[in-house]
């Protein structure tokens, strides 16, 4: 730890190094650990974001783009999406992968914190995070930027690991996260620790009954939790509420 770092400081700064050491392999990592279910998920959780044609999206934790790729699907050439990481060759590869792809021309990449996002109030109709939430050191206050961030109305998807339901699936998971995860991980990466990383925060992750509860706390409504693979993903919707809504126009006589 640097000298006077606190322990949220030092997540932040290891975080970041972690995920620009393995920028380079990022993608073909997610695909074979999760053999290819990573990216049906993303285009579950963009179609779930609800994002309208020429509409606005932002996806937190970016990473290399795939979930702001997919959202550019639904929001059309004519609307915006943006993706933001903080890790800077996470935010290169991304903008490399977008000036190949003739799709992509209403993605943006921008380097930026999940927990100060560069943004107006209400500036985005759907915000997305896929797989990040649980890197950020501050939670609640990334959750609140996403709720600053997001119109009244708006829908707030967050993709994240979870614990399986069934004890087989639940111990057979396990034993794959923490034998097998780190040992390919750490021999396609090059990285030591970034794959024992992993299981370790899933692990320490909130059960999704809790995380509605925080998601309530930070001023979402939650809508649903659709839960992927027998839990071992989750996919929270949520919506910021809006106070102008035609029924809330008119005050109870009396």
């Amino acid at each position: 730890m640097t000298f006077g770092e606190t322990p949220v400081e030092k997540k932040r700064r290891y975080v970041r190094e972690m995920f620009d050491a393995i920028a380079h392999r990022y993608d073909l990592l997610n695909h074979i650990l999760s053999a290819g279910l990573h990216l049906r998920w993303k285009r579950l959780a963009a179609a779930a974001s609800q994002v309208p044609r020429g509409g606005r999206a932002l996806d937190v934790c970016a990473g290399t783009g795939d979930l702001a790729f997919f959202l550019a699907l639904h929001a059309g050439p004519e609307g915006i999406v943006v993706g933001v990481d903080f890790a800077p060759e996470m935010i290169r590869i991304a903008r490399e992968r977008a000036s190949h792809d003739p799709h992509s021309e209403a993605v943006r990449f921008l380097q930026g914190d999940a927990e100060r996002l560069p943004f107006l109030d209400g500036s985005f109709d759907a915000v997305t995070i896929g797989f990040g939430i649980r890197n950020v050191a501050n939670v609640d206050q990334a959750l609140q930027e996403m709720y600053r961030v997001l119109r009244p109305g708006g829908r707030l998807v967050v993709l994240e690991f979870s614990h399986p339901k069934p004890r087989l699936v639940r111990f057979l998971y396990h034993l794959y996260s923490f034998t097998l995860i780190p040992w390919i991980g750490r021999l396609l990466s090059g990285h030591p620790d970034a794959y024992r990383y992993l299981p370790t925060s899933i692990r320490s992750w909130p059960n999704p009954a809790a995380f509605n509860r925080l998601l309530e706390r930070c001023g979402f409504q939650p809508l649903n939790c659709r839960l992927l693979c027998t839990g071992i993903a989750a996919m929270h919707v949520a919506v910021k509420p809006d106070p102008f809504r035609v029924e809330s126009l008119f005050s109870p006589s009396g």
